[in-house]
């Protein structure tokens, strides 16, 4: 069975969105005129790497290769998308763009159609925190741009995707074009409803079957869709996040996060620890979270500033605050920490120098 699955955002989108089509589903992008113009006429492109070759495969929608039986693409703008059109919707948009008028819309209308969403943003949808027992959800409003975007959703429809793959449109090329830098697995928290994790399941095995030729015969495709029973596992990316990507952002110029993590491996393993810590008193199992020295090893190729730190760079007022919202949960537990305070105050500064050159 093919599902039609919506997914806003067609830039980190187009990733997962690939993976899909791949196996066979329907995949709509959500994104700007322009950008939609140019996918409908001319498809998406991603790149990656496949294991044991030395140069990424340019794997085309428009193009797929032979024995792959792909979906169907196609890209909208949102005042286009009806969601009652869909099995699913995907969440792949940066959290403050969702604050956009005609997102924010189009988000009332998928939370009045009951559509189950499946969020792979870095910032965890509210109603996606509400679903931890114990935590007061209330409390981590002010670490949104604008948590009113949340308030029609019905928690028990949205569940969480650890956005782990690295990947970025390289600047020079068209806006259809994504490059995975790192091709780890997409790991998602189960729904409530035993009938949409069923869903979540037969796409895990889908994307799971999807062989590409190779010189030695069919070959794996990185990248993979993994569910999981337990709502904690997508909060070990928490761990990566506060001790690599935001501490990107520096008082100066960003630093990519090889150097974040590794100018001092004894205080960025701290850092890990405690959010680790943090997520096991919410009520993860050790078996949920990453190795701080696996997570350091990868971080070695990690040879960019992390996307945060380029957008602050490049003078963004606002930016997904999973830094803040860390903070905010590990003060409702008595879990204070003066390196994520730091952390927090430096990007805190940043934006606000940001706001006063846009206002």
């Amino acid at each position: 069975m093919a599902y039609n699955i919506l997914i806003l955002g067609a830039s980190y989108g187009s990733l997962l969105g690939t993976k899909l089509l791949m196996a066979g589903h329907n995949v709509t992008l959500v994104c700007r005129a322009q950008t939609a113009d140019l996918i409908n006429d001319e498809g998406t492109e991603v790149r990656i790497k496949l294991k044991g070759e030395d140069a990424h495969r340019a794997i085309r929608s428009a193009d797929l290769p032979a024995g792959i039986k792909g979906g169907r693409l196609d890209a909208k703008t949102p005042e286009q998308v009806d969601p009652k059109d869909y099995d699913l919707v995907g969440l792949a948009m940066q959290e403050p763009q969702y604050c956009v008028h005609a997102i924010w819309t189009l988000m009332v209308r998928v939370a009045e159609a009951r559509v189950p969403c499946l969020s792979i943003m870095n910032m965890p949808p509210l109603p996606y925190l509400k679903r931890i027992p114990g935590l007061d959800a209330a409390k981590l409003e002010t670490s949104y741009t604008n948590a009113h975007v949340w308030d029609r959703f019905d928690p028990e429809l949205v569940t969480l995707c650890s956005p782990d793959p690295q990947a970025f449109r390289p600047p020079e090329e068209q806006p259809n074009v994504l490059h995975v830098g790192l091709p780890t697995n997409f790991k998602a928290a189960g729904f409530k409803d035993a009938k949409h994790n069923a869903m979540l399941k037969q796409l895990e095995a889908d994307i799971e079957a999807v062989r590409l030729d190779g010189p030695d015969g069919p070959c794996d495709v990185p990248v993979k869709l993994k569910v999981f029973d337990s709502l904690f596992v997508p909060m070990a990316k928490w761990s990566m996040l506060l001790t690599g990507n935001y501490r990107c952002i520096t008082a100066g110029e960003p630093r990519p996060i090889r150097e974040a993590v590794h100018s001092d491996l004894e205080l960025s393993k701290a850092i890990y620890a405690h959010v680790d810590a943090i997520a096991r008193r919410l009520g993860a199992d050790p078996a949920d979270q990453v190795p701080f020295e696996k997570y350091a090893k990868a971080a070695e190729n990690l040879l960019k500033p992390s996307s945060a730190a380029r957008a602050v760079a490049a003078g963004a007022p606002a930016i997904e605050r999973v830094d803040k919202l860390v903070q905010r949960i590990g003060r409702s537990l008595g879990m204070d920490n003066p390196a994520i305070d730091q952390v927090v105050a430096t990007v805190d500064t940043k934006l606000a120098a940001n706001q006063r050159m846009s206002a």
